[in-house]
């Protein structure tokens, strides 16, 4: 337990002495320093006495300080994760991955995530570095997590990607034009439907949708 360290923490942090602290209990300075070494447990009235006296509350004094766990504003760093992908794409021989993890970078440059100021290739790359850690080693399937969005954001063509026949197709498919209110039943049915009879594009949908979460 950690009574003493606190009793001293609150203590100095009210700029009061032993002494200054004893006298508005009753008790010896004595007391009060063997309360701070942890020789003796003040008693449940002196414990009751301590946090009046030192204005917190008696849970502050009897509980123990634990560090506080704080998460940071972004827990992972894309260039690690860009590192990562071409690290194992390299002893892979991951060619297509290779070649899509820069135009990547360079195509979502500049563009956050919705409603953050967080990169967006934090997203695709999350999603490159959540398939291979599932064990997927297919290099379509790891440079279509990578480029899936760089058709309907990124103002690029399908010709335009640096990658295979197979790979475009899988970008190809998880993207879509614009939509209304209109026409958006319409798009939307195609787009799915499209999705759904490529096994790889549809693995990297639910990739997507999973990250997105």
């Amino acid at each position: 337990m950690d009574i003493g360290k606190n009793i001293r923490k609150y203590r100095t942090e009210r700029n009061m002495t032993q002494e200054m602290l004893a006298e508005k209990l009753g008790v010896t300075f004595q007391a009060v320093s063997s309360w701070e070494r942890d020789e003796y447990l003040p008693e449940t009235e002196n414990l009751i006495k301590l946090a009046q006296t030192l204005k917190t509350p008696l849970s502050a004094i009897v509980e123990e300080d634990r560090p506080v766990f704080r998460t940071k504003d972004n827990i992972f760093d894309w260039e690690h994760m860009k590192t990562y992908v071409k690290t194992t794409a390299k002893s892979f021989r991951l060619t297509d991955t290779l070649k899509a993890v820069d135009y990547a970078v360079t195509a979502h440059d500049g563009q956050t995530r919705k409603n953050t100021n967080i990169p967006y290739i934090y997203h695709p790359l999350s999603m490159a570095c959540h398939a291979l850690a599932m064990g997927i080693r297919e290099d379509e399937i790891i440079a279509a997590c990578l480029l899936h969005d760089v058709i309907e954001d990124c103002n690029k063509n399908e010709s335009d990607l640096p990658v295979g026949n197979e790979t475009r197709e899988i970008v190809r498919q998880l993207s879509h034009g614009k939509t209304t209110n209109e026409n958006r039943v319409e798009i939307m049915d195609a787009y799915y439907g499209d999705i759904t009879v490529n096994p790889k594009a549809a693995l990297v949908k639910c990739i997507d949708r999973c990250n997105n979460l």
